[in-house]
């Protein structure tokens, strides 16, 4: 009996071992001093470093002034995938929201990120770098190559029925 359950036991362990992992290159965008009503959106990189598909069922802000959005689409083994957060900048003064992530992560299945800044109607412009800004123009290519395909798998979808 007590071989038994070691069995179980070990094979809980593989399992585990053997699963969707979440990471993130980073938990905390920081927007520092803002103007107000300038692009309030910002992207967070999510892995999976597991070796099943991750799926995020659910990302919920702490508050109607932070927006989250993220793909519904399973992310496989070893690939990325992106949630925009966005902060309506309409708002002055300082700001720190939670983003709950929830996930099929068998040992983070509730992550936390956070946003944090301050909207000043007197700051100066932001000016992205040479390096920002060929960034945000990979991160929309790569936002109308998932829409393409979500329209074209919905596509799909309607003609099966």
């Amino acid at each position: 009996m007590k071989k038994l359950f070691a069995g179980f036991a070990l094979m809980g362990v593989f399992a585990l071992a053997s699963a969707q992992t979440i990471t993130f290159d980073q938990t905390t965008w920081d927007y520092g001093t803002v103007k107000t009503n300038s692009d309030g959106h910002r992207m967070f990189k999510v892995k999976n470093t597991g070796d099943k598909p991750l799926i995020i069922s659910s990302v919920k802000a702490s508050c109607g002034c932070t927006t989250p959005e993220w793909s519904q689409d399973p992310i496989m083994p070893g690939k990325t995938a992106q949630i925009k957060v966005g902060y309506n900048t309409a708002i002055n003064g300082p700001f720190v929201k939670t983003i709950e992530v929830f996930s099929n992560d068998p040992v983070n299945g509730r992550s936390a990120l956070n946003i944090k800044g301050t909207v000043d109607p007197n700051a100066k412009e932001r000016v992205l770098t040479a390096a920002e800004q060929k960034a945000a123009d990979k991160e929309k290519h790569v936002a109308e190559k998932a829409a393409k395909k979500a329209a074209k798998k919905a596509k799909k979808m309607a003609v099966k029925k």
